[in-house]
């Protein structure tokens, strides 16, 4: 039997076809393209820190095809240099990664309005702005595309006064809705869009809550008792670039150990 990613083919199998990931030099970006390429896929990463990105491709490049292109996506221009640079490389694009983010700690009523509108810019409109640019460009006119976004269980409910990030988890639950909304309005050219919400896993972003709350606490609050690891995002973002997931759309999957089970979420 023929298994996933093999020479053979298989309901997970993505060998051959092209991604591009978002924020992908390191952390939730960095573990995605990893599981794209041990399935078989070309992938492109990008990010703002050329630096920092060429050495994370040059460790994904050791698993299979992988690439970096820096590039700013919080503006226009940004967003269709980087859609244009990677249809000069890859003829098709058919999976979009948007993991590109950001996060601000500070209590609402003293949130500086420049974190805000970074956290905004970045988070929401950075998504919007590479949707649309790879859609118009690659994946419309084929009537063909994967879109996966990076939401959080952020943007499935509030939070308490011990994490301050209202600007973050105000951009995820604007992912949550844009993911449905899109999905919504994409089915008619054959395009998927759908989100992933992590948990808490451990990376740069999350070391200031980390520190903050414990890493103790945080997987106490989980039915599993565990935060999350460098495997767990691999299967559930195949399921939704693979063809596993071809009659899904518009869904918010929680890869979080049980915790948007049990709180509210």
């Amino acid at each position: 039997m023929s298994g996933p990613g093999s020479a053979t083919g298989g309901l997970f199998d993505i060998s051959g076809k092209a991604a591009l990931v978002t924020g992908g030099s390191r952390g939730i970006g960095a573990m995605i393209a990893r599981g794209l390429l041990q399935a078989g896929a070309r992938v492109i990463v990008s990010s703002r820190k050329a630096g920092e990105l060429q050495e994370s491709a040059r460790e994904l490049a050791a698993i299979g095809d992988c690439e970096a292109i820096p590039g700013d996506i919080s503006s226009p221009e940004g967003a269709a240099a980087l859609a244009a640079a990677t249809r000069e490389r890859f003829q098709k694009l058919h999976i979009l990664v948007n993991n590109a983010g950001a996060t601000w700690g500070a209590p609402a009523e003293d949130h500086p309005l420049e974190a805000w509108d970074k956290v905004m810019n970045l988070n929401i409109r950075s998504i919007f702005l590479m949707s649309q640019a790879v859609g118009k460009l690659s994946m419309i006119p084929r009537r063909a595309g994967r879109i996966i976004n990076i939401a959080s269980i952020a943007g499935l409910s509030g939070s308490g006064p011990e994490i301050q990030f209202i600007a973050y988890g105000t951009s995820k639950g604007a992912v949550v809705n844009f993911t449905r909304t899109l999905a919504g309005e994409w089915g008619r050219y054959g395009i998927n869009v759908n989100a992933l919400a992590p948990g808490f896993f451990p990376s740069k972003m999350t070391q200031g809550v980390l520190q903050t709350v414990g890493a103790d606490t945080l997987a106490g609050h989980a039915p599993l008792r565990r935060l999350g690891d460098d495997d767990d995002l691999k299967g559930a973002a195949l399921l939704f670039a693979s063809q596993a997931g071809k009659h899904i759309t518009g869904q918010i999957l929680a890869v979080d150990g049980g915790v948007s089970a049990i709180h509210g979420h």
